[in-house]
C-alpha cells in the first residue's frame, strides 16, 4: 500500500472511531432504549430491566444542605431519598456520621449514568465511602442518590442504568427529560 493511501486509510480509522465514541450510548445494563423521560425537579427516575423506577427527592445542591444530608433521621419510606447534586463532577466521598439508619448510596456520572452502588451503608460509621470503585478510569460524580438501605437491590438498581432529572443536562444526559 502507498503512504499515501495508508495515510488517508488511518485518518478514515480515527473519524470512524471518533464517531464512535462520541456516539450518545443508549444502551444500559439490560434495558432498552427510550428517547426521552418525564422529569421533575422532586423526583428521580431510573430506568431498569423491569422498567421506570421512580424515588420521591429531598435535594441537597448547597454545601449546607449536602452537610446535612439526612443526618440524625430515624426512618426513610420506600421511593424516597435525597438527591446530591454538585456545581461540577468531582470525585466524592460519604460518611454515615450522625446517620441513624442503614442506606444505600447510588453515584451518578455526568450524564446521569449509575457508576457505582454502595449498598447498605452502617449508621454511624465514619469510614470514607469513596463514589468509584478503585481503577474507576472516570471516578468524578454529579450527582448521588440516598436512599433506605436495600431499596436499590429489591428496586433493581444496578451500574449502567441512566437516570432522568432535570437538574442533568439536556444535551449531555444519557436519558434526557422531556
Amino acid at each position: 500500500m502507498s503512504p499515501s493511501k495508508a495515510f488517508g486509510c488511518a485518518c478514515l480509522s480515527l473519524i470512524l472511531a471518533g464517531a464512535l465514541v462520541s456516539a450518545p450510548d443508549r444502551s444500559y445494563a439490560g434495558v432498552k432504549p427510550v428517547a426521552q423521560a418525564s422529569c421533575a425537579v422532586d423526583q428521580a427516575s431510573f430506568l431498569t430491566a423491569e422498567g421506570t423506577v421512580s424515588f420521591d427527592i429531598e435535594i441537597a445542591d448547597t454545601a449546607a444542605t449536602r452537610a446535612q444530608g439526612l443526618m440524625f433521621r430515624t426512618e426513610l419510606p420506600p421511593n424516597h431519598g435525597m438527591l446530591f447534586i454538585y456545581d461540577t463532577a468531582r470525585p466524592v466521598s460519604f460518611w454515615m456520621r450522625n446517620t441513624l439508619i442503614p442506606l444505600d448510596l447510588v453515584f451518578m456520572d455526568s450524564r446521569g449514568v449509575i457508576r457505582h452502588i454502595h449498598p447498605m451503608a452502617r449508621p454511624l460509621d465514619e469510614t470514607p465511602i469513596p463514589g468509584a470503585l478503585k481503577g474507576d478510569p472516570r471516578p468524578e460524580r454529579l450527582m448521588v442518590l440516598e436512599i433506605a438501605g436495600g431499596e436499590a437491590a429489591r428496586q433493581g438498581l444496578a451500574v449502567g442504568q441512566p437516570m432522568a432529572h432535570p437538574g442533568l443536562s439536556a444535551g449531555t444526559a444519557a436519558w434526557p427529560c422531556q
